[in-house]
């Protein structure tokens, strides 16, 4: 039997190691923020929190690890925003939850600008999300927050999937349906999903980027205009 002395020092050595990887990715956060993506390196890190090189190999062995966790990190951030705002509606008008779920994302972009860019822009090779990934996992579960309501929509029946689907499509649109846990949702219906995402997306990146300073001082009713166009789309009308 384990004595208790040594079971409190393994949980002080765990709180320790947890403390020390939140501060190391509050630190490349905050890099990232103040300096761009490219600030955010192991020795920079180091340098801050008064460690050496060295020392923060302990805890990410490399650089791509680092990016690795920072963006895990924010990706649960963002889909814990976005499943709070989701509660803001009862479960029984997923059209109004799905709205304001679009528009929590828009504004955790514009209030986090740098880290939209490292989710979403990809500046660095090392945030990439691809199966394998440390952060493929915590990206999905961003994207099944907008995926899950766009289901519910689709089984109220209001979806009008297009009839001539591209042959090259298939293959890849196999991959999301993998995601949604044996739901039996047509490949055009996630054709139809796919195209929605692009659009909120696109809406989103353009004003986020300053793609539209050149034409709008006030993009929200435009970023309206575009919800209102996805939610359409999946077969939900205004109420």
């Amino acid at each position: 039997m384990p004595s208790t002395s040594g079971t409190a020092a393994g949980g002080r050595r765990h709180r320790v190691r947890e403390e020390a990887l939140a501060e190391i990715l509050r630190t490349g956060r905050r890099l990232l923020v103040d300096e761009g993506p490219s600030a955010v390196t192991l020795r920079a890190i180091a340098r801050d929190m008064g460690m050496t090189a060295p020392g923060l190999y302990r805890y990410y062995a490399s650089h791509r690890d680092l990016i690795q966790a920072l963006t895990s990190h924010l990706y649960d951030e963002l889909a814990a925003a976005l499943t709070q705002a989701r509660e803001h509606h009862p479960a029984a008008e997923p059209g109004r939850q799905l709205r304001e779920v679009c528009r929590e994302l828009r504004r955790w972009a514009l209030a986090h600008p740098r880290e939209f860019g490292l989710l979403f822009a990809k500046p660095v090779t090392d945030a990439d999300t691809a199966p394998g990934t440390a952060a493929h996992d915590s990206s999905w579960r961003f994207g099944a927050v907008l995926l899950d309501l766009m289901v519910r929509l689709w089984r109220q029946g209001g979806i009008h999937p297009p009839t001539d689907l591209d042959p090259s499509w298939i293959a890849q649109l196999e991959e999301v349906r993998e995601h949604l846990a044996g739901e039996p949702v047509p490949l055009e219906i996630l054709y139809v999903f796919v195209s929605c995402w692009a659009r909120l997306y696109g809406a989103v990146a353009v004003e986020v980027f300053g793609h539209l300073d050149f034409a709008l001082a006030d993009p929200e009713p435009l970023f309206e205009h575009t919800v209102r166009d996805v939610l359409t789309a999946l077969g939900e009308t205004d109420r």
